[in-house]
């Protein structure tokens, strides 16, 4: 349920109306608008007696809420969430563009990714130090020396990095260096986990598992957001489907409609959901022309080099020049990149 305070509501009574409701035994989320003050009421699997709210001075009506991702959903909070990072802008009017490999390797490798990113006019350097692979032969990253390269990326660029941790052990290391802590796709209901980076009060990036319904997503972010942090963004990645041709099946139509249900930050992969560099531009260009507020896109100096996901990579040149072809299209739906 949620209860919506009338125009001018004092503060008095906005506390009044709050503290009734705790003393109910629910938690109260509070969303202050231009018009409108909302308490979102958090159950604890009792009903509320709605008239005893609804009498309150300065209480204008209460409406029941049946969607289960109360907090990540527009009913408990209408206005978009926006939010910095290290002077980046997330969910606001400029689109957010993470880039760079997706895997750290070595030093002159990352160092290389990251200029490449810097110069066409990315914001975020992405990479990833701790990798879950299919194949336990496959490259799984170089952990720490991978974080520290990634720091040390930083200082020399002033990109904020974006990196994945994979276990709730991990949490407090990989918080240490990164300003964003990504869960992947493979992790998206690890529970654990997503309580451990929502007690981190680090941003997070979550992305949509590869056989995961929105509602499923959303309820991932449910649990990040139940411990105060309210600094999400969700990811479309693309889902496993019949398909062949392409690494996953971007679904398209879950950035208007994540947008619509969520006030969270949307952004898409268009590296991961389609596994073929050729793709990535097409993609991406209906990525922002859909709605999302930013792109995260692997970059790699010489993908057929690469350790992990050369195939789907792009290499600097190409990368900036997506950057180009995006800017009329950010500007065309009201957006700057």
């Amino acid at each position: 349920m949620i209860v919506v305070m009338k125009p001018g509501a004092t503060q008095e009574q906005i506390t009044r109306v709050s503290d009734r409701i705790e003393d109910l035994g629910f938690k109260v989320h509070l969303s202050a608008g231009e018009e409108h003050t909302i308490l979102g009421v958090i159950g604890n699997g009792r009903p509320v007696e709605r008239d005893q709210i609804e009498l309150m001075e300065g209480v204008d009506r209460t409406v029941s809420i049946q969607r289960p991702f109360k907090l990540a959903g527009r009913d408990f909070h209408p206005q978009d969430t926006v939010f910095p990072i290290d002077g980046v802008t997330i969910g606001g009017q400029q689109l957010l563009v993470m880039a760079g490999p997706c895997a750290v390797e070595t030093h002159d490798q990352l160092l290389a990714a990251a200029a490449a990113v810097k110069g066409a006019g990315g914001h975020v350097l992405r990479g990833g130090a701790f990798k879950p692979r299919t194949s336990p032969y496959s490259f799984q990253g170089l952990g720490e020396e991978g974080l520290r390269l990634l720091a040390l990326a930083r200082e020399k660029t002033g990109l904020p990095i974006v990196t994945e941790v994979v276990s709730p052990d991990l949490v407090p290391l990989v918080s240490a260096y990164a300003d964003i802590l990504q869960i992947g796709a493979r992790n998206m209901q690890n529970f654990a986990l997503l309580h451990a980076v929502g007690e981190s009060k680090r941003p997070v990036l979550l992305k949509r598992g590869m056989m995961s319904t929105i509602e499923e997503l959303l309820m991932s972010a449910e649990y990040i957001l139940s411990h105060g942090n309210e600094r999400v963004i969700l990811c479309e990645r693309g889902i496993r489907t019949f398909e062949k041709y392409t690494r996953n099946t971007l679904d398209i139509s879950a950035v208007p409609l994540l947008k619509q249900l969520s006030h969270l930050p949307v952004i898409v992969d268009p590296s991961h959901a389609t596994g073929k560099w050729e793709l990535v531009g097409p993609v991406a260009r209906a990525a922002i022309a859909a709605g999302a507020d930013g792109l995260i896109i692997e970059v790699h100096p010489q993908p057929e080099e690469a350790l992990s996901d050369g195939i789907q990579s792009l290499k600097p040149e190409r990368f900036a020049a997506l950057m180009d072809e995006l800017r009329p299209i950010a500007s065309a739906v009201g957006r700057t990149l």
